[in-house]
């Protein structure tokens, strides 16, 4: 077993952080965050000059950032791995993202990702980025990024990827992400469900839920009124969720179809452990009405820990020292948590 050098943390576990954009708060909220941990290593990949930057913004001495040598930082340090390409000011500007730092956000993410699966023990982080800025880059194979979720799925090989979002009061995930919403009947498959349905529950398990309950919600209002008001109930559903009980056996009740606003009033509530929802909205929107701040995005399905913000990158505070960080320390904190459990797993 390594040994910690004098000064260092336990190596037993690493976060690696990618920043976000540059234009946004993801710096900020990026060092802030990793400033309050006492427990585990932090790695921030991304532009060494922005960073410190962001470190004098948010008050936080920019020596404590120090390069990253494979190795946990000492403890009371920050590492930082240089990635992409060099920015100016003018790339960090506030709401206006450069090409340079749209591609630099995307190597970011891909260099987080390798550091991340280079060693067992690490769990990679992701802050705030815009689809917008990295998609139209200029970067060929950057045009069709739709977010960090199918992204990283490619990256890691993984036959599938489950968004979900975590915090004490609401536990949900999604069957489909980053879809138009007109396509969302079409992509919508039982394996989907299945999937989506699998995933919460094990994480549920992860986080302790004794015998957890998940319920489906359903697509159509009123779980489509026997068919009345629509029929992917009954032909994607439903079967998704049978599958689901067989995969997932005695350890997790998987019920519905339930019409969504029933199945999130009552799980809220305490009468259901975590809720699938059938696309994006209809996730995030209970979710940041009950707990915008303190939800963590999680990604399940991938051979590697991955946790983000729930918010973006909030363009219209950036760089003015008013960006809260707490759901950058939650996502990291969860992380740790998560990282813990798959070692003991």
């Amino acid at each position: 077993m390594n040994r910690p050098r004098p000064g260092r943390r336990s190596t037993e576990g690493l976060l690696i952080v990618s920043v976000g954009c540059p234009a946004g708060i993801g710096p900020e909220v990026s060092v802030a965050a990793a400033a309050q941990l006492s427990d585990i290593g932090c790695v921030l990949v991304g532009d060494p000059a922005t960073l410190e930057q962001a470190a004098k913004v948010v008050g936080v001495d920019p020596a404590k950032l120090v390069p990253f040598d494979e190795q946990p930082p000492p403890a009371g340090k920050i590492a930082v791995h240089s990635a992409g390409p060099a920015l100016s000011a003018a790339d960090r500007k506030p709401g206006r993202p450069s090409k340079r730092s749209g591609e630099a956000q995307l190597a970011w993410v891909e260099a987080a990702y390798a550091l991340t699966k280079a060693r067992p023990g690490r769990a990679l982080v992701t802050g705030p980025v815009s689809k917008t800025a990295i998609a139209t880059s200029g970067l060929a194979r950057a045009r069709r990024f739709r977010g960090h979720t199918e992204w990283l799925r490619d990256l890691d090989g993984a036959d599938k990827s489950v968004m979900c979002f975590a915090s004490e009061k609401l536990v949900t995930s999604l069957v489909t992400t980053h879809v138009p919403l007109s396509r969302v009947p079409r992509v919508l498959t039982a394996s989907g469900v299945r999937d989506a349905s699998v995933e919460l529950g094990r994480l549920l398990l992860q986080l302790g839920v004794k015998s957890p309950t998940v319920a489906v919600a359903s697509l159509n209002p009123h779980a489509g009124e026997s068919e009345l008001l629509g029929g992917e109930e009954k032909s994607a559903i439903l079967p998704g969720i049978q599958a689901a009980q067989r995969a997932l056996g005695k350890s997790v009740s998987v019920l519905g179809p339930i019409g969504a606003e029933t199945a999130f009033r009552k799980a809220f509530a305490g009468g259901y452990s975590g809720v699938v929802a059938m696309y994006h909205d209809q996730a995030t929107i209970p979710m940041k009405l009950v707990a915008f701040g303190d939800a963590v995005n999680v990604t399940l399905g991938l051979s590697v820990v991955r946790t983000s913000v729930d918010h973006g990158t909030a363009y219209d505070i950036a760089w003015r020292g008013k960006a809260d960080e707490k759901g950058m320390l939650a996502a990291m904190r969860l992380a740790s948590r998560l990282l813990r459990g798959a070692r003991r797993g």
